[in-house]
């Protein structure tokens, strides 16, 4: 007999999404035209709590709810199938991507999600257009994105007041509560579903600062990221956002940002100011029951600290690998509330006490904490750490490489600056000064002299080099001066530095 298994997958949504709390606009609850009609919403649900229709309430929201389709330049990195044909490095291709959003003001701030507007989390978007539920469309703006939170913000232009939903609190939805979802699965567009919260707060075990959703029934497809989470009241409670699936279709398990997340991130990409998370530089692991036997600690309480960055916050605030982190700034840490998430709203510069079991024993530190790198430097930082998907405080853990232009095109090399974190992962001193090679195009000399990824660049042609431009001016003299190769001083883990020539490519 055989045994059939379904890998069932976290599956984006790709759909436009945002939603958070309520921006302070005053208006009531619901879609509402900016002329801010005098008449009151009537409450659409009978007393007996179950709705005798959603024909009301989903009429008088559609109108605020937006379908986006992108144009976007997609970076392919050393693309094999290409290099058949004689390409050389990188390809770009374009790309489309299609979601939903909502209006949030009469202006036309329209909130979605980052992935819908950044393909893969990697497209540079070249056309973004949003689709009205009467078929007009308009070119947008992108305002303002987040990729950690997954959260993006469009402005489109015209001359009368559009349209608009407010958000409400997330904090008030309880299991069971009805909620509709409103967008545009599959590319059809208006598309209303109703279902309850299933769960308040579910932790997908994904990692990551945000790995805290609403949980519904409600059938929530492709196309519906983005889209807007409704209740009762008319107010948008979460951002549309993920779907688990073994098949890519629904099967009544979809996740939404909870409005309590999403709104300050939003406010804050409308008025353009950053986003600054805490942060404090330690790579985290949930504890299971085998390592809480091993430990002597019960309940599964508590995360468990695999390494500290050096130099970081918690190196300074004298947290050690071993380490178990029950509580955080007074609160516990546990599956619906991970480190991660309590890191992350704290305020970079604030002393936070930590308690944690270290050998058995139960001690507290300060540690002052800091701020989250941007996602391009959490990247770098982890690029070359093998154990870098099992998460840092706060990290999403994204994956990227470093072109360099002149220095792809003449010696078959990315490279990035060498920073103590990635000396650290690679086994070099702190104080190792240099460039690391992130990608190595197997065509070329350098890669057929063995040159590969996670080496760290010393000097060219006997000179330092700490920054690409440095290596890019070397390269360009040895061109002018009609040499026809570059000597790279190279360390690599467990090696001594070594001299090696490369050929450059015309």
């Amino acid at each position: 007999m055989n045994h059939v298994r379904y890998v069932y997958g976290l599956t984006s949504a790709l759909l436009v999404g945002g939603a958070a709390i309520t921006l302070m606009t005053g208006y009531p609850a619901g879609a509402q035209v900016a002329q801010n009609d005098a008449k009151e919403m009537q409450t659409v649900v009978p007393r007996g709590g179950a709705p005798a229709s959603f024909a009301d309430l989903t009429e008088q929201l559609q109108p605020a709810v937006v379908n986006i389709s992108t144009r976007q330049r997609l970076r392919i990195p050393n693309n094999p199938l290409a290099q058949l044909f004689g390409q050389q490095g990188p390809i770009t291709r374009e790309a489309q991507s299609l979601g939903s959003g909502f209006i949030i003001s009469p202006d036309g701030y329209v909130v979605t999600n980052n992935h819908v507007i950044t393909a893969d989390g990697q497209g540079e978007v070249e056309s973004i257009t949003i689709t009205t539920p009467d078929g007009t469309e308009y070119p947008a703006t992108l305002v303002g994105k987040d990729t950690a939170s997954d959260l993006a913000v469009l402005k489109i232009q015209r001359a009368k007041p559009f349209p608009f939903v407010k958000f409400g609190d997330s904090r008030h939805a309880r299991v069971g509560d009805w909620i509709i979802a409103i967008g545009n699965p599959f590319g059809l567009g208006g598309t209303v579903t109703s279902g309850i919260v299933s769960a308040v707060y579910r932790n997908t075990g994904s990692g990551g600062a945000y790995d805290r959703y609403i949980q519904t029934d409600a059938s929530i497809n492709r196309g519906n990221s983005g889209g807007p989470m409704f209740d009762m009241k008319g107010n948008v409670i979460g951002v549309n956002n993920a779907i688990i699936s073994p098949t890519g279709g629904s099967v009544g398990i979809g996740f939404a940002i909870p409005a309590e997340i999403a709104a300050p991130i939003v406010e804050k990409l409308v008025k353009g100011q950053s986003i600054e998370r805490g942060y404090l530089g330690i790579r985290i692991q949930p504890l299971d029951d085998d390592l809480s036997a091993s430990l002597g600690i019960a309940d599964n309480k508590g995360e468990f600290v695999q390494a500290v960055e050096p130099g970081g916050a918690a190196d300074k605030a004298g947290l050690k690998a071993g380490d178990v982190i029950l509580q955080v700034d007074g609160k516990d840490v546990s599956p619906d509330q991970t480190l991660s998430f309590i890191v992350a709203n704290i305020a970079p510069g604030k002393s936070i006490p930590i308690a944690l079991v270290r050998e058995g024993k139960r001690l507290s530190v300060t540690a002052t904490v800091g701020r989250r790198p941007s996602e391009e430097e959490l990247a770098q930082s982890q690029m070359f750490d093998p154990d870098a998907q099992d998460g840092q405080d706060g990290s999403d853990n994204p994956q990227s490489q470093g072109g360099n232009g002149v220095i792809e095109k003449s010696l078959g090399l990315q490279v990035i600056p060498l920073t103590p974190g990635i000396a650290s992962q690679l086994g070099a001193p702190d104080n190792t000064k240099g460039l690391v090679v992130s990608a190595v195009d197997p065509n070329s000399d350098a890669g057929a002299k063995g040159l590969q990824r996670g080496d760290i660049l010393l000097s060219a042609n006997y000179r330092a080099v700490t920054k690409a431009p440095e290596l890019e001016g070397i390269v360009k003299e040895a061109q002018k001066a009609e040499r026809a190769a570059v000597l790279l001083q190279i360390q690599r883990r467990g090696r001594p530095a070594t001299y090696i020539p490369v050929r450059l490519r015309d």
